[in-house]
């Protein structure tokens, strides 16, 4: 798309122009000289890594294990001040190029302060005041706030008040100071607008400097805490959720670092997304869909599990009895099913008997009952049961060593009365009969485990088919899986999460929001999602607006964005249509209308969307998608089109997305947004239709539906 034109705001003022220039330069050199001073701490760092190699190998030339034992040393050293010092060189080699976007002078504590807000926060060597500011930084805060005066930030030690004076907004491109404004009521404004007339992945990465007021205070919420966002599509909420993570490991990260986990809906999604944090400098966050992350706990292939497609698929085209299981598996009903199988296991499954070994009872029944139903009633039943068998073994192992010592003490016994002829004699007949006695012992106490079949573990997709049959798995059925083998066996993740992320959260299940806290055991979640977004059938209230009687003792708080940065007025006013409630606020970006096109024929048709994918690419749209409803429709459009197009048909949920024209079914392209969109329709469609509410609000710029 091309560029838009920058305004000046300030031209007649070419004085202060010139002093904000003159500024900009002075930073630029700092950075630049921040910079090679961190390539020089590169040199040394090697240099002293080489230096130090060739000194300990010298002196360990003779002993391997002090040289294995120095290079594991040496490696985890070196990885660390690599880590740090690069990370900090694509910081600072990204704030050269444009250093900060905002400015703040305001009072605190009757002293004039200014501060310059970037992408990263700068403090030269020696200097005692920060450069620029990090936009996470508390005081940054100020920034985001929708108004001049009065004001407050939370800082580590608590509110501190501010008179905000003046707030400066900059457009800085390639070392070039290319527009600034003044914002006195309504903050970022202008710069949002040109933010949002970007293409879909530059926006995606220049959001930061456009950060709404009431995206800002969600992204800044305390860390402890469920955060739940129902916003319209275009409100920002992954972009919220991205950035709050950016922000949480920027004033936790001792807390955080590497404790961060992030479940996207499908890998197109999450390979959409992936380059937002490594731009805002965080790497290393664990980013999975939640497929992947039921997968990787459950001993089940992903060969084995219904693709998204065949689920969507299923759903649309009206399979009543697949649509009844889906409802039913996300239902309340559902949960309840599985509580009673759970306590029907427990109190069924396990048919207790006195344990006897040589013929004397070791455990009775009463008491292994005891310690199944009292004792023990707190563990998870498999590892209750485990318990049992240890403390069952142990008694049989101590008669089983007390009889082998009574044998033992026997043949001393007889061995002693014997004279030194008999000994000749007999001796080696004792042994015998002792070494029978004791193998007689071992074969008693194996048969007695053997028997011991009351005390089995049948297996969690044993005892999942006894209630589900012989269905291919879907998603519903992973997390019902899930949830069994924590109530069955206690299942913990290896990995330490302290914050979790749900994006398309309105798609979850309640049983869904159980397993993944129960799993995690984190006292923080950022919950987003679009309740008319949920295209899975569902009986009753979507899951994540109830989560305040589902997660208990954590707190949860709702918000709730009706307002939509994303797309054109335009757009955002024909996609109004397909919602019962919740209308959408556009921000007021005009564009072109929506244009609806009525072909005739397949050569019309064909010739229609040729013409019109190519009056996109004329306008250098980066990302244009041909969106259908289903499966079918994308298959049978693709082959049409593929004549005249070099376009990509996105068909299953693996396929990775990289820009160009794409040809995609509705349900996959959830999530994403185009620059530009066509929507094939067959007329089908009518009011509170979510699928094309879902269509027509992933484009950014122009819409165009062909109704065929």
């Amino acid at each position: 798309m091309a560029e838009t034109g920058y305004i000046d705001k300030d031209k007649n003022d070419e004085l202060e122009l010139q002093e904000e220039k003159i500024r900009l330069h002075g930073v630029i050199d700092i950075i630049s000289k921040e910079i090679l001073n961190y390539i020089q701490k590169r040199k040394d760092i090697t240099q002293y890594i080489l230096d130090s190699r060739k000194k300990n190998i010298e002196e360990f030339q003779d002993d391997e294990d002090k040289i294995i034992e120095y290079f594991d040393h040496e490696r985890f050293v070196k990885e660390e001040a690599f880590k740090i010092i690069d990370k900090r060189l694509k910081e600072l080699t990204i704030l050269e190029l444009s250093p900060y976007f905002g400015r703040v002078d305001f009072k605190e504590d009757e002293e004039d302060q200014r501060i310059y807000i970037g992408r990263f926060g700068v403090t030269p060597e020696g200097a005692y005041e920060p450069l620029v500011v990090d936009w996470r930084a508390p005081v940054s805060s100020l920034f985001y706030t929708s108004s001049l005066g009065k004001n407050a930030y939370t800082a580590p030690l608590g509110q501190v008040e501010a008179d905000i004076i003046k707030k400066r907004q900059y457009i800085i491109k390639r070392k070039k100071l290319m527009g600034l404004f003044d914002s006195s009521v309504d903050v970022k404004d202008d710069i949002l607008q040109l933010v949002l007339s970007k293409n879909a992945e530059e926006k995606l990465k220049d959001i930061v400097m456009s950060i709404q007021e009431e995206q800002d205070n969600i992204i800044r919420q305390p860390r402890n805490k469920i955060v739940v966002v129902n916003g319209v599509a275009g409100s920002g909420k992954t972009t919220i959720a991205l950035h709050r993570v950016a922000y949480l490991l920027y004033n936790h990260r001792d807390t955080l670092q590497d404790k961060v986990l992030i479940l996207g809906p499908n890998p197109i999604f999450m390979e959409y997304i992936s380059s937002v944090l490594p731009s805002l400098g965080e790497v290393g966050v664990n980013q999975k869909t939640y497929r992947d992350f039921a997968v990787e706990l459950l001993d089940v292939r992903q060969r084995d599990i219904m693709t998204t497609r065949e689920y969507m698929e299923r759903i649309l085209k009206g399979d009543s009895d697949f649509i009844k299981s889906v409802s039913y598996k996300n239902s309340d009903k559902f949960i309840k099913d599985l509580d009673d199988f759970v306590s029907s296991v427990e109190k069924n499954h396990y048919i207790f008997a006195d344990l006897f070994f040589n013929n004397k009872i070791i455990v009775p029944k009463s008491e292994i009952q005891e310690m199944y139903t009292k004792y023990y009633s707190d563990m998870p039943i498999f590892r209750r049961v485990k318990k049992l068998k240890r403390i069952i073994f142990s008694k049989l192992k101590d008669e089983r060593d007390s009889i082998v010592r009574e044998i033992e003490q026997n043949y001393r016994d007889s061995i002693s009365k014997l004279t030194e002829d008999e000994l000749k004699l007999q001796g080696t007949s004792f042994d015998y009969k002792r070494k029978l006695k004791i193998r007689e012992v071992i074969k008693t106490l194996m048969d007695v485990k053997k028997s011991m079949t009351w005390l089995g573990e049948p297996s969690i997709i044993e005892l999942y088919t006894s209630i589900n049959g012989t269905e291919p798995y879907t998603v519903d059925d992973l997390t019902a899986l899930l949830y069994l083998s924590i109530k069955f066996e206690g299942l913990t993740i290896d990995q330490e999460i302290k914050h979790v992320v749900i994006d398309e959260a309105q798609d979850y299940s309640k049983l869904a929001f159980k397993v993944i806290k129960e799993l995690t055991d984190c006292k923080g979640m950022t919950i987003v999602g679009d309740s008319n977004q949920r295209l899975i059938p569902l009986e009753g209230e979507i899951p994540f607006n109830e989560l305040d009687n589902l997660i208990e003792n954590i707190e949860t708080e709702h918000f709730k964005l009706n307002k939509s940065y994303r797309s054109t007025k335009e757009i955002m006013e024909y996609a109004n249509k397909f919602l019962g409630h919740d209308i959408i606020v556009p921000l007021v970006r005009s564009g072109e209308t929506v244009k609806i096109f009525n072909p005739k024929s397949e050569e019309e048709f064909i010739k229609t969307l040729d013409n019109i994918i190519k009056d996109y690419t004329k306008k250098e749209f980066d990302s244009i998608a041909v969106v259908c409803r289903d499966l079918d429709s994308t298959d049978r459009y693709g082959k049409l089109l593929s004549k005249n197009n070099s376009l990509k048909v996105i068909d299953r949920e693996d396929m990775i997305y990289q820009g160009g024209t794409v040809l995609i079914p509705s349900y996959l392209a959830k999530g994403l947004e185009f620059d530009a969109v066509i929507i094939v329709e067959d007329e089908k469609y009518t009011e509170k239709d979510k699928f094309m509410y879902v269509m027509t609000t992933r484009a950014l710029h122009e819409l165009a539906v062909v109704e065929y």
